[in-house]
């Protein structure tokens, strides 16, 4: 699996699954792409009803893979008797925003419809991911029952894209601000780096330059949509990121806090941590992440 960089394809190491007794790999949740499917991971004993972890990969939105090692935290969660279901969905070179968004929230509806089939608990469901899918998590926790971020005709229709946890490591958010938050941390852009470039992740996804079309992009950002009544979110964000500033996720969790339940959000900084920093995947960092996911879902 390859993701593209600016300094060359980086290839992604797969997740270690053989271990993994009770799994389904490649189910289609929708039938529009190729890339809708998921694999479905169960506890080693148990009929459930189990919680949910929806793990989303990241990969600046234009790689990544629901098989490779950012797997790895989330399938911790099999220890603590979560069922963990990790997505794909159609990068930025097959289809713009909000197409990704769709596809989360189409798989959303997938696993309620198909709960008591596959030993699913339907009313307990976190979205967990890093970077590209930490965005995709925040979007998943702030946007149900948001017209214009559903496709209906993904499939099941009757069921709600209601989740009850969030945990976001390092996400983008603001795309128009990231440029100026990285050189007040001393990342000066180069015009290969910037955020606001034509060939940027951000405007790839959103199938133009991002400086050219600043009302879409508000409409991408996950500060738009935050309201009353939203699920708790645990967001992390290393201060030396270099590729994502961490004043994206500074900012989310303060609106989200003032319009929401200050309660059901904590923040946290990482210290001289950066993008993707093995940091976040410490065993007591993950086990962090499951003793919120346990206080929200147990």
């Amino acid at each position: 699996m390859e993701r593209k960089h600016p300094e060359g394809p980086i290839v992604i190491p797969p997740a270690k699954i053989d271990h993994i007794q009770r799994k389904m790999l490649d189910v289609a949740y929708a039938h529009v792409s190729p890339a809708q499917k998921l694999d479905l991971y169960w506890p080693a004993a148990g009929n459930g009803p189990f919680p949910v972890i929806l793990a989303i990969h990241g990969g600046a939105f234009k790689g990544g893979d629901k098989r490779d090692i950012q797997l790895m935290p989330m399938l911790a969660g099999l220890e603590r008797d979560y069922a963990v279901v990790s997505i794909n969905y159609r990068l930025s070179g097959e289809a713009h925003f909000p197409a990704q968004v769709h596809d989360v929230k189409a798989a959303i509806r997938w696993l309620r419809a198909n709960a008591a089939n596959f030993l699913f608990d339907p009313h307990k469901i976190a979205a967990w991911g890093g970077s590209a899918g930490g965005y995709l998590a925040l979007m998943a926790g702030v946007s149900a029952g948001i017209p214009e971020l559903e496709d209906l005709t993904l499939g099941n229709p009757d069921h709600s894209t209601e989740v009850q946890a969030v945990v976001a490591w390092f996400p983008p958010t603001d795309f128009l601000q990231m440029d100026t938050q990285l050189e007040a941390s001393g990342f000066i852009q180069t015009p290969e780096s910037a955020h606001s470039g034509p060939y940027s992740p951000e405007s790839l996804l959103m199938g133009r330059p991002i400086t050219q079309i600043p009302e879409q992009v508000h409409a991408a950002n996950p500060e738009t949509y935050i309201r009353p009544g939203l699920p708790s979110f645990f967001i992390q964000h290393g201060n030396a990121d270099d590729t994502v500033p961490y004043q994206q996720s500074l900012n989310f969790a303060a609106k989200l806090a003032a319009q929401s339940d200050k309660q059901k959000v904590t923040y946290e900084l990482l210290l001289n941590a950066r993008h993707a920093d093995p940091a976040f995947e410490t065993p007591q960092n993950v086990q962090k992440v499951l003793d919120f996911l346990d206080s929200v879902l147990k």
